[in-house]
C-alpha cells in the first residue's frame, strides 16, 4: 500500500511539473527598446505571445490578434503581466507600452481645462501607440493591426479611451481599469469593458461613464468592484487579480455577443467582485 501511495505521489509530482513547465514556456515574453527619432523619444515595450499561436501565424495559417496595454501613472509597463497573460493565452500579441518616461513633466491636474489639463499627455500616448503599431508591423507582420484591443489602467485607461475616440476605425475592443478623465466612446462598433474601483482617493470625473441607457444600447460592460485603484495591476492581491482575469477571459471568450452585455451602469454586472475585504 505504501508503495502504491509512493507511486501515486510521484505521478502527481510529475504531472504538476509538466503543468508548470508548460505554463512557463507556453507564453514568450520579450522586451523591445524602441526609439522614435521624429520625437527623440525612447519607448520601452514588453511583449507577450503564445508560442504555438505565433508559430501558426509565422507559417501563414492565421493572423494574431493584437492588444495594446498602457500603464497607469507611476506604474511600470511590466506590472500588468496578469492581464498580458490572459490576452496572450487567448491568442493575442500583447504589447505593454511604457507611456511615461522619467524625464517627462509630472502629471498635473488643472481644474476647468479639458481632461483637467491632461490632453497633451493623452496626445503623447496616442503618438506612442501609433509608433509602436508601426514598428510591430515590421517585427510581427502576421498580425491584425486594424482591429486593436486597447487596454489601460488609470491614466493608461484614459490614453486607451482617447486613442479609441480618435482612431475608431482601428479599434475592436477597449478594456479599462478605473480610467477617470476621458469619457467613454459611445459606439456600437466596438465592445467596451471597464472595471471600477471603490477607492475614495480616486474619483471618476463627471461625464466619463456612459449613462445607463447608453451602456444598454451599445453593450458597454461596467463592473463595479470593492478593489482599491492601485490593485488593478500586478501590485494587487492575488484574489483581486484572479477575479479580474476571470471576468476578462469571459469577455474575450465571445467577442460577437458577450454574455456580459448589455449592462446598465446603475445595475452593474458584478456589484462586487468577490467577498471582500481583500488583503
Amino acid at each position: 500500500m505504501k508503495r502504491a501511495f509512493a507511486i501515486l505521489a510521484c505521478v502527481c509530482a510529475l504531472i504538476a511539473g509538466v503543468y508548470f513547465a508548460a505554463s512557463k514556456w507556453a507564453i514568450r515574453h520579450d522586451t523591445l527598446s524602441l526609439y522614435d527619432t521624429a520625437r527623440s523619444r525612447p519607448i520601452a515595450v514588453d511583449l507577450a505571445v503564445r508560442r504555438d499561436f505565433e508559430a501558426r501565424a509565422d507559417a501563414g495559417y492565421a493572423n494574431l490578434a493584437v492588444a495594446i496595454i498602457s500603464n497607469g501613472n507611476t506604474v511600470k509597463n511590466t506590472e500588468y503581466s496578469f492581464l498580458a497573460n490572459v490576452l496572450a493565452a487567448r491568442g493575442y500579441l500583447v504589447a505593454s507600452i511604457q507611456q511615461d518616461n522619467p524625464d517627462d513633466p509630472p502629471l498635473v491636474t488643472t481644474p476647468g481645462m479639458p481632461y483637467v489639463g491632461r490632453e497633451p499627455v493623452y496626445h503623447r500616448g496616442e503618438a506612442n501607440i501609433l509608433f509602436v503599431r508601426e514598428q510591430l508591423q515590421k517585427l510581427e507582420p502576421n498580425a491584425d493591426y486594424d482591429h486593436l484591443t486597447m487596454v489601460g489602467h488609470s491614466n493608461g485607461g484614459d490614453v486607451s479611451m482617447y486613442f479609441a475616440s480618435h482612431h475608431p476605425e482601428l479599434i475592436s475592443k477597449v478594456i479599462t481599469l478605473d480610467n477617470l478623465r476621458v469619457p467613454f466612446v459611445v459606439s456600437d462598433k466596438m465592445k467596451i469593458l471597464s472595471f471600477r474601483s471603490h477607492d475614495p482617493n480616486f474619483q471618476t470625473d463627471p461625464g466619463v461613464l456612459p449613462t445607463p441607457q447608453q451602456a444598454k444600447t451599445d453593450g458597454i460592460d461596467i463592473v463595479n468592484t470593492q478593489f482599491q485603484h492601485t490593485w488593478m495591476s500586478d501590485r494587487g492581491p492575488d484574489s483581486a487579480k484572479e477575479m479580474i482575469q476571470s471576468t476578462l477571459d469571459h469577455f474575450l471568450g465571445d467577442s460577437a455577443a458577450s454574455d456580459l452585455s448589455p449592462a446598465p451602469t446603475d445595475k452593474p454586472l458584478i456589484g462586487q467582485l468577490g467577498p471582500g475585504p481583500y488583503p
